[in-house]
């Protein structure tokens, strides 16, 4: 079956973390070790709720606070810094801008309810046809329900898709929907594995 539609994963694979530095920075100036911080912030409970859409980002972030016993009035700031080692992959992109003249293109993301507003204000929402975000649906991949919704959005069959993810279990997920996988790990090896496939 011809393919009809790339899907892609943002964080990880669009949007990647670079820069390790002001992250580090920040656990040390919070007397906490890196991978602890990262865990808290995308492994908590709250995490957890905000990725199905039962709680905003906003609102997990005030429970970070708490749990990181710091003023409220500090919240920008700690997400900024924690956040700022973030770098959109531009190239990637332009590549995606490319296969939209040919193909549909949709995103599949497990993320918080502010991740739609992040994409239009970064100014690559033309990009998408569709744009699948946990939190708005209520469920997580590997859940093959987010593959679905997806897939129902720009109403295409599982076999005439192919999704890209930096995680061999989303892979996994979108692949016992029908769907074919390619897992990220840099974007030139990904150009070539599309070109193979398409």
């Amino acid at each position: 079956m011809a393919i009809r539609a790339i899907f892609f994963d943002l964080g990880g694979v669009i949007l990647r973390t670079e820069y390790q530095t002001p992250r580090q920075h920040l656990a040390e100036r919070l007397n906490m070790e890196y991978d602890d911080l990262v865990r808290l912030v995308f492994e908590s409970e709250t995490s957890r709720k905000a990725s199905i859409g039962t709680l905003t980002a906003d609102e997990h972030w005030a429970a970070l606070m708490v749990r990181l016993k710091r003023p409220a009035s500090e919240t920008q700031r700690i997400r900024d810094e924690f956040f700022g080692g973030d770098v959109l992959d531009h190239e990637l992109i332009q590549l995606i801008r490319a296969l939209h003249s040919k193909y549909k293109i949709g995103l599949i993301s497990n993320a918080w309810n502010d991740l739609r507003q992040y994409i239009a204000k970064q100014k690559f929402d033309d990009c998408f046809d569709g744009i699948t975000i946990s939190a708005e649906v209520g469920v997580v991949k590997p859940d093959a329900r987010i593959y679905q919704v997806a897939l129902e959005q720009l109403q295409i069959r599982a076999d005439e898709a192919v999704f890209v993810d930096d995680f061999q279990v989303n892979i996994e997920g979108c692949e016992r929907v029908g769907m074919q996988g390619i897992l990220f790990k840099d974007p030139s090896e990904v150009k070539q594995k599309l070109k193979a496939l398409l």
